[in-house]
């Protein structure tokens, strides 16, 4: 992931299912110009976790029409948004995309 998201709010998203996963990122990318950082498999159960990245407004919307998609299909195990992630919390978002 060379793509540098500095200074852009994240989005995180956690569902018990990877296919509604992707149905949601799929409703968050169109609601939003946000740019979707990476989608995570749970490594214990059928779940995903999806990051996605943009202004604060923009993840808020995409936000919002992920959990508006996902919520009749799928479980939603958590969500949040960071506004203003610190470099810490960069790195630590870096060290899980892909593992």
């Amino acid at each position: 992931m060379a793509e540098n998201y500095t200074g852009m709010a994240i989005g995180v998203f956690e569902l018990d299912s990877e296919c509604i996963c992707f149905v949601a990122l799929d409703a968050a990318a169109k609601a939003a110009a946000v740019k979707i950082q990476a989608v995570e498999r749970n490594r214990l159960g059928a779940g995903a976790c999806v990051k996605m990245r943009g202004t604060v407004s923009d993840v808020k919307a995409a936000m919002e029409a992920a959990l508006e998609t996902a919520r009749p299909l799928a479980k939603i195990i958590s969500h949040t948004v960071i506004a203003a992630p610190s470099e810490d919390t960069e790195t630590a978002i870096a060290m899980t995309i892909g593992k």
